[in-house]
C-alpha cells in the first residue's frame, strides 16, 4: 500500500438535538452565537433509566424556526428530527403590545404544541435597558409582564419562565443571568432526552418483542434501533451507540443459528437470494446510504447486511480509537459470514467469497492504516495479521480455482471463471479510483496473469510469515510456509517446497499432530525423490512404511522402495545408515541367566526382543551390537575383603514412544539422566577412600538446541547422523528375518576378561542399507567377575552357648581358585574353645545355581597346636559346606595362664566375658586363625558365645555359726539339668563344708533359679579368708548322662568371723506389764565382743587399765515409721579387744502403732579415728558377682535419716568431701563385713498395746 495514498475522512455525525425558537426571530438571531457557544461548555449528569451508569455529556443544540410542520405525528419514529425542545423568544415590556400581539403569539404557539402533545418548552423574556429607555412612559415594570405570562402559561410551571436581563453587556449581573438561562436549557434538555429516549427504547422493546409474532421483519427493527444509535451517536456517547449495533449483530446471528436448526423465520428468505455482488466491506463512508436504503426496502443480501453493520461498527470503534477491536471484529466477521451463507444455503458462485473476504480484509487493513501511523502499525502486527493470513489463504484459494497456480497456466475455463468473478465485483467505487494499490485493482491485477498472481500471492505470504516470527508464532508462520510450499510444488519448485515443509513437520511433530505429520511426510518424500536425496528419502520412506496412519499399501509401497534400494548389486553403489527407530523397536533385552552377572569363562546369553515396524517381512544379514568393556580393577582384590557386587538387572523394559506418527513422543523431556556409581578404593588394602556419581550420557544432554526450533525427537524429519562404532568386541547374528510385530533375537555374550560389559549401539543391516540405534537407552549393562576365594564361619543357631557342644558352619566360596586333592585348611587349637573330635564329617558341594554337585567325607587330623581338615577337590566357583562341632569352655574365675601365641605368631589374648546389650547372658568373643592355601595371609574369624548361667555367692551367720549359698541363675532361653553339686574350699583341709542339699540332680529352667546352700565347720578357730570353688555338671533337658559337661565357680570370702553380737530388749514403762502406744519405753542396747583380737587387728586406743579399746558408732533408726526414737539415736562406744567384752546402751524410744511392732534396727560401725589409714578392700574377683553385705545386715542407704553421721560406700567419712579433696585426715566411719556383726534382735518384735481412751457417741432415737 501506497504512503501517498490520501487518507480517508473520518467522519462525525453533524446532526444535533433540534430545539425550535419561536417568537420574536431578530432577537433569537443577536443572541445565537452566544447560546450555541455556552451551551456545550459546562457538563452536565446524566441520569438514565433502568438502573444504567450515570454520565457526563456536552449538550449542544440545532436551533431552527419553528414550524408546526418540525412536530412529530402520530407513529413518528424518528429521533433524528424530534426537535426535544422549543423556546419562544420575546423581549416585550409593554403591556398593551403584550396584549395585542404577543400574547396572541404565544397562545397560537402553545396550542400547538398542546395538540401534538409536547410539554418541553421554555420562555424566555430578555431584558435590555435600551428597551426601557426607548419605552419609558408606557412601560410597567418588567415584573409585571413576567407576572403576566407565568399566570397566562405557567400556572403549575413558573420555572418555564425565564428572563435573561442585558444578555448583550459584559457584566456580573447579564453573567449570572445567561449562567442561570444555560443551567435551565440543559436541565429541561436532559430532561427531554431521559423521557423521549425512555419512551422510544419501551417501544422499540415491544417491537423486539414481537418478534416471534407472523409478519414481524428484521429490517424495520433495524431502523428502528438504528435510530437509537444515530441519537446516541449524536451525544457523542459512541459506546452506547456501539452497544445497539452489537445487539443488533447479536440479534441476527441467533436467527441464523435457528434457522441452521431448523426454526425458520418468514423474513429471512430475502436474505436467502443469491448473492450478485461480492464487492467487499466499504468502511470509507461514515454511512453506506446505498446499502441502508436497501435494507430499509427488504432487498438487501446476507453481504450487504452484514457489511453495512460492521461499516457502523468500524466508524464508531475507530471514534473510541479502538482500531485494533476492528481487526480481531473483521476477522470473526469474515468467518462468520462464510458459515452463515452455508447455513442459509444461499446460492454463490465459486470463488466470489473468496473475492469478498479478499477484498474486505485489504479494505479493513487500509482503513487501520489510514488512522494509525507506521510505528503503531509495527508494534501492533499481532492484530493484523491474521487478516493478511487469511487474505493469503483466499489469494491462493483464487489461484488454485483461475488455473493460476499450476505449471501450465489457465486454460479456456479457467479464463472463463476469472471473467465471471471480477464481473461480480462491479464498478470501482469512487473512494478508490485515485488509489493505486486499492484492493480493487490489486485483486483485478492479481488475477490478470500468472506472473502477476505470483508477485502478489508470495507477497502477502511472506509479509504474513514476517509478521507471525516478529510476534513468536513459529507455528503459525509454519503454517503459512506450508502453504507457500504447496504452491511450489505446484510450480514445479521442489527444492523451495522442501524447505517449507521441514520447518513445517518441525511443527507438527513437537505438538503431536498426527495427521499433519504423516501428510506433510509424504510430501517431503516427494520432494526428495525429485531432488534425488537418497539417503533422505529412504529415511522418510521408512517413517512412512512404519506410520499408522497410511492404509497398508501406501506402508507396503513405502517399505518396498527401501528393500528396492538395498538390493541393488554392485559395489560402487554407497551404504545408507539411517536411525532404527523408524525401522524397529527394541523392546526388551533378556540376560540367561538373569542376574547378569557370571564369573569369567561362564556362558551368557543376551535375547532382544525387537518390535518391527514394517508393514512386511525383511530379511537381516546382520544384526550387531557393540560393545564398550571396562577393566574392574576391583574384581579380584576388592571382593575378597567382602565388598558387594553391583547389583545388575537381568531384564531392561525399554518404553519406547512409537516412532509412528500417531503416537509421537514428547519433545520436551528429552533424555533422561543416566547416573552411574563411582568407587575409588585404595590398591593395598581395597579400604573405601570416596564415592560419587557419574552422568554417563552427557553428550546427549550437554548440547546446543537451535532456539527457533523444538529439540530433536524420534519423530522428526531427519534424525542426527548416526554411525556404527567399530568395537573390539561386538554381538553378531547373522541371517535373520524380522516379522511385523515382535521378534527374539539371541545373542552369545564375551565373557572372558573381567570387567564391566556396556552394551552401546544395534544396527540391523539390510543390504545396502544400515538401521543404526546410536544409544542403548536405559544403560544396559552385565558384569564379569573374578572373586576371590572367601571363608565365612557361622554359627548354626542362635545363639551360641558356652559350656555345650555347638555347631559351626564354615562356607567356602572358592572363586577363581581350583581346591585340589590334598588341599588342607589349617585351625590354631585353643584351650577356651576346643573343636571336638567327629568322625563322620561330611562336605557338601554346590553349584553357582545353588545345585548339589556332591558329596565328601573330611578328613579331620588335630595336634597340640592345630586341627588340619583336607578338603574334597571343587571347581571354581562352586560352593563348599561343612559343619564342625565347637566347645567354649565357660572361664571360672582362675588364675590366668601365661601368653600363647596363634599359628600366625600372634599373642592369644585369653577370651574376657562381657554383658551384651541386647541379652541378659555374658558374652565371650572367640577368635580362631585359619590357614588357607590360597592366600599368605591368616584369616581370623570370632565366634560370640553366651554363657547361661549367672552365679552369685553369699554368706549367712545364725550366732557363731556359719553358712554359704550359692545361687545359680538361668538367664538363657532352655532349660538345663544340674547335677553333682559340690562346694569345696581350697586352703584349708580342716575345714568342713556340709551339704544341705538333698537332691542329687535338680531342673533349672529359663529365667530361674537354684539356691545351693552349706554349712562351714572348723575345729580349732574360723580362717579368716576362704577359697571356694563350686562345681556342678549340667546339660539340656533330656539329655543322657554323658551329655553332662562340668561347670565352675570360685569366689573368696574374707573376715568371715563373728566379732560382735548385738542384743536388743524394750522395756515397758514403769507399773506396765506391756508397752502402750504413745507412751515412751526403754531400748536397752548389749554390744558383746565375741573372739579376742586376731592378728593384725590394731587397737586406736588404750584405757586406764592398760587394755586396748576400739571405737564403735552404734545408730538405732526405723525405717518403717513404727518407732520414734526420742533424744540420741546415735553414739560411740569404747570396746575393749577382749573376748566377752559387753557394753550397753539405754535410748528412749516411743511406738507409734498398736500391734506386734518389729524392733528398731540397730547398725554397728567401725569408728577410725583421722589418723588411721584408709583401708580399700581390694574386689577378689572381678569377674563374678559378689555380695558385700550380710543378708541380715542391710546397707546404710537403706536407713531412715536421723541425727546420726550418714555413710555411703565402703568407706564413710565424717568430713565433707571437699575437706578429703584438699587432703585433710577426717575421722570416717567403716562398715563390717558380713558375717563380722550378729543382731539378735533382727526379726524380734514386742507386743504394743493401744492407749486406753474413752469415747463418747451421742445417739438420738425417736
Amino acid at each position: 500500500m501506497e504512503c501517498q495514498e490520501e487518507k480517508p475522512i473520518i467522519y462525525t455525525m453533524e446532526n444535533k438535538p433540534i430545539v425550535t425558537c419561536a417568537g420574536d426571530q431578530g432577537l433569537f438571531t443577536s443572541l445565537y452565537t452566544s447560546l450555541a457557544q455556552q451551551l456545550p461548555r459546562e457538563p452536565m449528569e446524566w441520569r438514565r433509566t433502568y438502573g444504567r451508569a450515570p454520565k457526563m455529556i456536552h449538550l449542544e443544540a440545532n436551533f431552527v424556526q419553528f414550524k408546526e410542520e418540525l412536530l412529530p405525528k402520530e407513529g413518528n419514529k424518528a429521533l433524528l428530527t424530534f426537535p426535544f425542545l422549543h423556546i419562544y423568544w420575546t423581549d416585550c415590556c409593554d403591556t398593551e403590545a403584550y396584549k395585542s400581539s404577543v400574547k396572541e403569539d404565544m397562545m397560537r404557539w402553545s396550542s400547538s404544541l398542546r395538540n401534538h402533545t409536547s410539554t418541553d418548552w421554555v420562555i424566555i423574556v430578555v431584558e435590555t435597558n435600551d428597551t426601557k429607555k426607548k419605552n419609558k412612559t408606557n412601560i410597567l415594570p418588567r415584573s409585571s409582564i413576567v407576572d403576566k405570562i407565568r399566570s397566562d402559561f405557567c400556572n403549575k410551571q413558573n420555572d418555564r419562565c425565564v428572563v435573561l436581563s442585558d444578555p448583550l453587556k459584559e457584566s456580573s449581573r447579564s453573567q449570572e443571568s445567561w449562567n442561570s438561562l444555560l443551567l435551565k436549557l440543559r436541565t429541561l434538555l436532559l430532561m427531554s432526552f431521559t423521557k423521549n429516549l425512555g419512551r422510544f427504547e419501551d417501544e422499540m422493546r415491544t417491537l423486539r418483542e414481537k418478534r416471534t409474532q407472523p409478519g414481524w421483519s428484521f429490517c424495520e427493527y433495524f431502523m428502528v434501533q438504528e435510530e437509537l444509535a444515530f441519537v446516541f451517536e449524536m451525544l457523542q456517547q459512541f459506546e452506547d451507540a456501539l452497544v445497539q449495533y452489537d445487539e443488533l449483530d447479536a440479534l441476527f446471528t441467533q436467527y441464523v443459528l435457528n434457522f441452521g436448526a431448523g426454526d425458520t423465520a418468514n423474513w429471512l428468505g430475502s436474505f436467502c437470494a443469491p448473492v450478485r455482488s461480492w464487492s467487499g466491506l466499504l468502511l470509507r463512508r461514515p454511512i453506506d446510504m446505498e446499502k441502508r436504503d436497501g435494507i430499509q426496502r427488504g432487498e438487501a443480501s446476507l453481504l450487504d447486511l452484514r457489511s453495512y453493520l460492521f461499516s457502523r461498527q468500524c466508524t464508531l470503534l475507530i471514534f473510541l480509537q479502538r482500531p485494533w477491536e476492528v481487526t480481531q471484529r473483521a476477522l470473526e466477521l469474515l468467518h462468520n459470514c462464510v458459515q452463515e451463507l452455508r447455513l442459509l444455503e444461499v446460492s454463490v458462485l465459486e470463488g466470489a467469497l473468496d473475492c469478498w473476504v479478499f477484498l474486505s480484509c485489504l479494505e479493513v487493513l487500509h482503513r487501520i492504516e489510514g488512522c494509525c501511523d507506521q510505528a503503531q502499525l509495527a508494534a501492533n502486527c499481532s492484530h493484523t495479521v491474521g487478516l493478511w493470513a487469511y487474505a493469503t489463504d483466499k489469494l491462493k484459494s483464487l489461484g488454485e480455482l483461475c488455473g493460476l497456480v499450476s505449471e501450465k497456466g489457465p486454460t479456456s475455463e479457467d479464463l472463463n471463471r476469472t471473467v465471471d468473478l471480477l464481473a461480480g465485483l462491479g464498478d470501482e467505487r469512487p473512494e478508490t479510483v485515485h488509489s493505486l494499490q486499492s484492493p480493487y485493482k490489486k485483486l483485478k491485477e492479481a488475477l490478470s496473469s500468472v506472473e502477476a498472481f505470483e508477485r502478489h500471492y508470495l507477497e502477502l505470504s511472506h509479509a504474513a510469515m514476517e509478521m507471525y516470527r516478529a510476534i513468536g508464532r513459529l507455528r503459525s508462520a509454519r503454517l503459512v510456509g506450508k502453504s507457500l510450499a504447496e504452491f511450489y510444488m505446484r510450480k514445479g519448485d521442489p527444492e523451495r517446497a522442501e524447505t517449507f515443509l521441514q520447518e513445517a513437520l518441525k511443527s507438527y511433530v513437537s505438538e503431536g499432530w498426527s495427521l499433519p505429520v504423516t501428510h506433510t511426510r509424504k510430501q517431503i518424500a516427494e520432494c526428495q525423490k525429485l531432488l534425488g536425496k537418497t539417503e533422505d528419502y529412504l529415511q522418510t520412506s521408512a517413517l512412512l512404511a512404519g506410520d499408522g496412519n497410511l492404509t497398508t499399501e501406501e506402508r507396503k509401497h513405502f517399505c518396498q522402495e527401501i528393500l528396492t534400494f538395498a538390493a541393488k548389486s554392485g559395489e560402487q553403489s554407497p551404504k545408507v545408515t539411517l536411525s532404527m527407530s523408524v525401522f524397529a523397536q527394541l523392546m526388551r533385552l533378556q540376560f540367561h541367566p538373569a542376574t547378569a552377572s557370571v564369573h569369567s569363562g561362564a556362558d551368557l546369553q543376551v535375547e532382544l526382543t525387537l518390535r518391527s515396524l514394517m508393514p512386511m517381512s525383511v530379511h537381516i544379514q546382520q544384526v550387531a551390537a557393540s560393545i564398550h568393556f571396562d577393566v574392574d580393577h576391583g574384581g579380584t582384590h576388592g571382593r575378597s575383603k567382602g565388598a558387594p557386587r553391583q547389583t545388575l538387572p537381568g531384564t531392561v523394559e525399554f518404553n519406547q514412544g512409537s516412532s509412528s506418527a500417531g503416537h509421537p513422543a514428547s519433545s520436551s523431556a528429552g533424555p533422561a539422566l543416566e547416573m552411574d556409581e563411582v568407587h575409588d578404593r585404595s590398591p593395598s588394602d581395597n579400604s573405601l577412600n570416596c564415592a560419587g556419581v557419574v552422568c554417563k550420557n552427557t553428550h546427549l544432554l550437554v548440547r546446543r538446541h537451535d532456539s527457533n526450533s523444538p529439540p530433536d525427537t524420534p519423530n522428526c524429519l531427519s534424525p542426527p547422523a548416526v554411525t556404527m562404532k567399530e568395537g573390539a568386541q561386538m554381538l553378531k547374528v547373522q541371517d535373520t528375518t524380522l516379522e511385523p510385530g515382535d521378534n527374539s533375537i539371541t545373542f552369545t555374550a564375551p565373557s572372558g576378561q573381567p570387567g564391566t560389559y556396556t552394551l552401546r549401539q544395534l544396527c540391523a543391516t539390510v543390504g545396502h542399507v544400515q538401521f543404526v540405534l546410536p544409544h542403548i537407552y536405559p544403560s544396559v549393562q552385565y558384569e564379569v567377575y573374578s572373586q576371590e576365594p572367601q571363608l565365612t564361619v557361622e554359627p548354626l543357631s542362635e545363639p551360641l552357648l558356652a559350656g555345650l557342644p555347638q555347631l559351626v558352619k564354615f562356607t567356602l566360596l572358592t572363586g577363581h581358585y581350583t581346591v585340589k586333592k590334598g588341599v588342607a585348611l589349617q585351625l590354631s587349637n585353643t584351650d577356651t574353645m576346643p573343636i571336638l573330635p567327629s568322625t563322620s564329617c561330611t562336605a557338601r558341594i554346590s553349584n553357582p545355581a545353588a545345585e548339589l554337585v556332591g558329596e565328601s567325607v573330611l578328613s579331620i587330623q588335630s595336634s597340640e597346636k592345630v586341627t588340619s581338615i583336607s578338603l574334597p577337590p571343587t571347581p571354581p566357583y562352586h560352593t563348599l559346606e561343612f559343619q564342625l562341632e565347637v566347645l567354649c569352655i565357660i572361664p571360672s574365675g582362675s588364675d590366668r595362664a601365661a601368653n600363647e601365641r596363634l599359628t600366625n605368631g600372634e599373642v592369644r589374648h585369653r577370651p574376657r566375658s562381657y554383658s551384651h546389650p541386647d541379652t541378659p547372658m555374658t558374652a565371650i568373643d572367640q577368635r580362631m586363625s585359619i590357614d588357607c592355601p590360597w592366600s599368605i595371609y591368616s584369616t581370623l574369624l570370632a565366634l560370640t558365645f553366651y554363657i547361661p548361667f549367672k552365679t552369685k555367692h553369699s554368706l549367712l551367720s545364725a550366732g557363731n555359726r556359719k553358712y554359704i549359698q550359692v545361687c545359680v541363675q538361668n538367664v538363657s532361653d532352655v532349660n538345663f539339668m544340674l547335677a553333682e553339686v559340690k562346694l569345696t574350699e581350697k586352703q584349708h583341709a580342716s575345714l568342713e563344708l556340709q551339704s544341705l542339699n538333698t537332691k542329687a540332680q535338680q531342673l533349672l529352667c529359663s529365667k530361674h533359679s537354684v539356691f545351693c546352700l552349706w554349712e562351714v565347720r572348723w575345729k580349732d578357730d574360723l580362717p579368716s579368708c576362704l577359697q571356694c570353688v563350686f562345681s556342678a555338671n549340667f546339660s539340656l533337658l533330656n539329655q543322657e548322662s554323658s551329655a553332662f559337661k562340668p561347670f565352675h565357680y570360685q569366689f573368696q570370702l574374707e573376715r568371715v568371723t563373728t566379732l560382735y553380737s548385738v542384743k536388743a530388749e524394750i522395756l515397758p514403762p514403769a507399773g506396765e506389764q506391756h508397752c502402750r502406744s504413745g507412751f515412751l519405753c526403754g531400748l536397752e542396747v548389749c554390744i558383746t565382743r565375741l573372739t579376742e583380737p586376731a592378728e593384725g587387728e590394731t587397737a586406736e586406743d588404750t584405757d586406764t587399765d592398760g587394755l586396748r579399746t576400739t571405737k564403735l558408732m552404734y545408730e538405732v533408726a526405723d525405717s518403717s515409721s513404727n518407732w520414734a526414737v526420742c533424744g540420741k539415736s546415735s553414739g560411740m562406744v569404747s570396746m575393749p579387744l577382749r573376748a566377752k567384752a559387753t557394753h550397753k546402751v539405754q535410748i528412749e524410744v516411743m511406738p507409734l502403732f498398736a500391734g506386734h511392732l518389729p524392733f528398731p534396727k540397730i547398725k554397728v560401725l567401725k569408728y577410725l579415728p583421722h589418723t588411721a589409714a584408709v583401708a580399700i578392700q581390694p574386689d577378689p574377683d572381678s569377674c563374678v558377682e559378689n555380695d558385700s553385705l550380710s543378708l541380715l545386715d542391710k546397707t546404710l542407704d537403706d536407713q531412715a535419716d536421723t541425727a546420726s553421721i550418714r555413710s555411703r560406700g565402703s568407706v564413710h567419712s565424717v568430713g565433707s568431701g571437699d575437706q578429703q579433696q584438699k587432703g585433710v585426715a577426717m575421722p570416717r566411719l567403716e562398715p563390717f563385713s558380713p558375717g563380722q556383726v550378729f543382731n539378735h534382735s533382727h526379726t524380734q518384735q514386742v507386743l504394743v498395746l493401744p492407749t486406753t481412751d474413752d469415747h463418747i457417741m451421742e445417739v438420738n432415737a425417736t
